[in-house]
């Protein structure tokens, strides 16, 4: 079950974190992957090498989502090489915390051309080849933040919450072509991003989750592999919390 066997595959943002969980979870479920990368490209690369030392197939590909022609570019180039373009991880984003009378408008501009504009121009591209084929798979990272709302987070919230409009209205546009599209909503994960968050903020966040421990990569990585599958082809427009129990 679960396999992806001569698929061609896109994660953004795949050089770290839940990125790189997800692109060598795909490619162990048989996925040829690309790595995707802004500036980390050292990174990408050993994503690439862990990757096909375990077997698997994987390539770094550079270039920013909040540069729409880039991505065109790069989506095009996949699709012309391999002849194809099967899955869309969308997970490329950024957080720049503030609350919100000291929150900057430039601030505001950057999360909204990576998390939200980035996520649109990879999924327009995206979607090209997918409905040529008949198949594809889009799966949009967003966040538990923008479910629930945060603190300090009124940008990012903003942005997040808006890709789950983006997923429910996309998913009703290309479902007659057979390509799904829905969103992951992760929660308190062990990542780079909550690492860096002081002791008390950590405590807080297990303590409100029910289930008790910080989430891993692997988890939301899991979750991405079935929505990915043929398996989840009767599932699209949904929003699947991968969060322990943070927000019902």
């Amino acid at each position: 079950m679960f396999r992806l066997d001569g698929r061609v595959a896109l994660v953004t943002g795949g050089s770290r974190g839940i990125g790189r969980a997800i692109c060598e979870t795909l490619a162990k479920a048989g996925a040829e992957v690309y790595v995707n990368y802004a500036k980390g490209e050292a990174a990408a690369r050993e994503v690439c090498e862990a990757i096909r030392a375990a077997g698997g197939k994987a390539e770094p590909i550079g270039f920013d989502v909040a540069d729409s022609k880039a991505t065109d570019e790069a989506i095009a180039r996949i699709s012309k090489e391999k002849g194809r373009f099967d899955v869309l991880v969308s997970n490329a984003g950024i957080s720049i915390d503030q609350l919100l009378l000291r929150f900057k408008d430039d601030d505001l501009d950057k999360m909204l051309a990576v998390n939200l504009k980035g996520a649109i121009a990879s999924a327009r591209a995206a979607i090209r080849p997918m409905m040529r084929a008949r198949w594809g798979r889009i799966v949009f990272i967003s966040s538990v933040v923008g479910e629930m709302g945060n603190a300090g987070q009124v940008g990012y919230a903003a942005t997040k919450a808006a890709l789950l409009g983006v997923t429910k209205s996309v998913a009703k546009e290309y479902a007659s072509r057979s390509v799904t599209v829905n969103a992951i909503t992760p929660g308190f994960i062990e990542t780079d991003m909550t690492a860096s968050l002081p002791a008390e903020v950590r405590e807080q966040m297990l303590k409100a989750t029910p289930l008790g421990r910080i989430g891993s990569p692997a988890d939301v990585a899991a979750a991405t592999l079935y929505l990915c599958s043929e398996e989840a082809g009767f599932v699209t427009g949904h929003v699947l919390r991968v969060n322990g129990g943070l927000y019902l």
